[in-house]
């Protein structure tokens, strides 16, 4: 099982800075304080300035909750073990929960550790009767080994519980309990879609002007990051569709990525989130949230 966790779990990405995510500036700012500087400098941070022991980041899809997981390992040089339902679980009875218990293990061994848990509403779901009795096995030895981390541990075990999810509704009252930290990652506003465009258009040939650039920012009003990844791929595409002799061309023939070529793209890429859709989630983070 430690081979296991060890050979798929734990992620060995490449470096990921805070300037990598454009927007979400009071996401930001909170997890730095909240998690990023409490491992950088342990001895200051103790007591009650301890950090919290779990951060839950909703919101709707495509949004960069997932990036932001994978930043706060790399920036506070932690190891970074990254699971989903489908790791833990096992035709065996009770091997679930045994890979549970390692995967904390490991985690104490391996510390300052993050454990970020994509999708988590598929882990912790809200338990009921009807439900299986070896997901709610898991589920239970997943909420234990939560409180483990601070009450049966040691005092200075520094392991951050780092969860995502679209659908925070659908999580277990226990598990939102011990997410202290409930951060709401909002669709990105104009100044974000147009770091967007610029991060993504750095190694492409275009003709863009900055005017052009905020012009299409303006038009994508809804899009998520991912929405905008899209719609500069299919942009992307353009230069190509109007090549005759795909074979035969020199790289350095085509053309640059025009305004014209986004304003095309925008017929075929549209926004993936409703308006009902943010309006659950904004009234969730009313509820729940830690509000800026």
């Amino acid at each position: 099982m430690i081979e296991m966790i060890q050979n798929e779990i734990m992620d060995r990405t490449p470096s990921i800075s805070w300037e990598d995510i454009a927007g979400l500036e009071h996401a930001k700012k909170t997890i730095q304080e909240a998690v990023t500087w409490p491992m950088l400098r342990p001895d200051i941070f103790t007591g009650l300035r301890g950090p919290p022991k779990g951060l839950l980041l909703f919101g709707p899809p495509g949004t960069g909750k997932t990036l932001i997981g994978k930043c706060i390992a790399s920036q506070s040089g932690a190891t970074f073990f990254s699971i989903s339902s489908s790791s833990l679980t096992s035709k065996w009875v009770g091997d679930g929960e045994k890979m549970v218990r390692a995967l904390f293990a490991v985690a104490r061994v391996n510390q300052p550790a993050v454990v970020f848990v994509d999708e988590i509403d598929s882990l912790l779901t809200q338990r009921t009767d009807g439900e299986f009795e070896s997901s709610r096995r898991i589920k239970t030895e997943f909420l234990v080994q939560f409180d483990g981390v601070k009450t049966a541990g040691l005092e200075e075990d520094r392991i951050l519980i780092v969860g995502a999810t679209n659908r925070p509704q659908e999580i277990d009252e226990a598990a939102r309990r011990r997410f202290r930290k409930r951060l709401y990652i909002p669709l990105p506003e104009l100044d974000g879609r147009y770091v967007i465009i610029k991060n993504l258009l750095q190694k492409q040939k275009h003709s863009l002007t900055d005017q052009e650039i905020y012009d299409i920012c303006e038009k994508t009003a809804g899009y998520s990051g991912s929405d905008m990844d899209g719609l500069c791929r299919e942009a992307a595409l353009g230069p190509i569709r109007v090549i005759g002799d795909i074979r035969n061309i020199s790289a350095d023939d085509v053309l640059p990525i025009n305004y014209q070529d986004f304003l095309n793209a925008l017929t075929q890429v549209r926004a993936s989130v409703s308006d009902r859709d943010l309006e659950l989630y904004q009234t969730w983070n009313q509820s729940y949230g830690s509000l800026s």
